[in-house]
């Protein structure tokens, strides 16, 4: 009807020339793009950013306690006695612990004067604490935390002989169980004149605060290197022209007959109890032997390393 509006559901057509809606810049701002693609580490969720980002929490964190993630990864040396011994030892110490209310003896007051000589963070914490980060072990509310040793790799050992222009000379542990062998070990190593100390990654006496007190400072001078697998270490020594000699009872030579100690060497020494390991020997290319004047007496590891490198030391002059 004349006048009446459009009928229900009918569609209205547009008059010409009637200005439409427009998308007010959405579309052309779309195709713009975003410009160039930010690097991978300055993106939040990429990995790469995650890890200088961890980097950097660990750089700024330096001498303070450490968090319950980090705890796992040190060693404690607690007790009055045992912190002044290896204070006094040189043991790379990185924090010095006191519990709070703990009573002033001529140990404590030598503790904190050797920490404060050498710049060690010096920490009061609850007695709680101190009983937490111990394992409730009888500390006498005093404790010293020590960082995991930093291990040299295999072959650094011999650059250390090629860089001095010396004829390499690095000793090898197969199955030395006892940290305070390994610490007299490193100890006549130094002595001696030999570039380096290698153990295996398991099954062997590691570079814990026991080791480093029996070095009595040694292991600072000297690089202990560890190996994924022994025997392949071996093999490579022996590929770089260095002669594998095994230190064990019945060997084919007995040590004052050893010509070849003035060669490359890689003195090889065994466990007290069970000597070297058979493959371990096989890979050998000598056996040497101390003599003794009865024959059901021994050595253990850490003295007859330290008989051994003497007299290489001294045939080689």
């Amino acid at each position: 009807m004349p006048g009446s509006s459009q009928r229900k559901g009918a569609i209205r057509k547009k008059p010409r020339g009637n200005p439409t809606a427009g998308s007010g810049g959405r579309v052309r701002r779309g195709l713009e793009g975003k410009g160039p693609t930010p690097k991978a580490v300055d993106r939040t969720k990429h990995p790469a950013h995650k890890r200088a980002k961890a980097k950097e929490r660990a750089e700024k964190r330096g001498s303070r306690r450490p968090d319950r993630k980090d705890e796992a990864t040190v060693e404690w040396v607690y007790g009055r006695n045992p912190v002044v011994e290896a204070l006094r030892a040189g043991v790379p110490v990185s924090a010095l612990y006191v519990a709070e209310g703990t009573e002033r003896d001529a140990r404590l007051r030598e503790a904190l004067l050797i920490a404060t000589e050498h710049g060690i963070a010096l920490l009061e914490v609850p007695r709680t604490e101190l009983d937490r980060l111990t394992s409730h072990g009888a500390h006498q509310g005093l404790a010293v935390q020590i960082p995991p040793y930093e291990y040299a790799h295999p072959d650094d050992l011999l650059s250390r002989a090629h860089d001095a222009g010396q004829v390499p000379l690095i000793v090898a542990l197969d199955g030395v169980t006892d940290p305070r062998n390994l610490g007299a070990i490193t100890r006549s190593a130094a002595a001696f004149g030999a570039h380096g100390v290698l153990v295996p990654e398991r099954r062997t006496a590691s570079m814990t605060a026991s080791a480093w007190k029996t070095s009595a400072g040694a292991a600072a001078r000297i690089p202990v290197a560890r190996a994924t697998n022994l025997n392949r270490a071996l093999k490579s020594y022996k590929d770089a022209g260095l002669m594998i000699i095994g230190l064990d009872m019945g060997g084919e030579v007995e040590l004052p007959d050893l010509d070849a100690a003035t060669e490359p060497i890689v003195l090889v020494v065994g466990s007290e109890g069970k000597g070297l390991a058979r493959l371990v020997r096989e890979n050998c290319d000598l056996i040497v032997s101390i003599p003794m004047t009865t024959a059901t007496e021994s050595l253990n590891a850490g003295i007859a390393t330290g008989v051994a490198l003497y007299e290489i030391s001294r045939r080689r002059g």
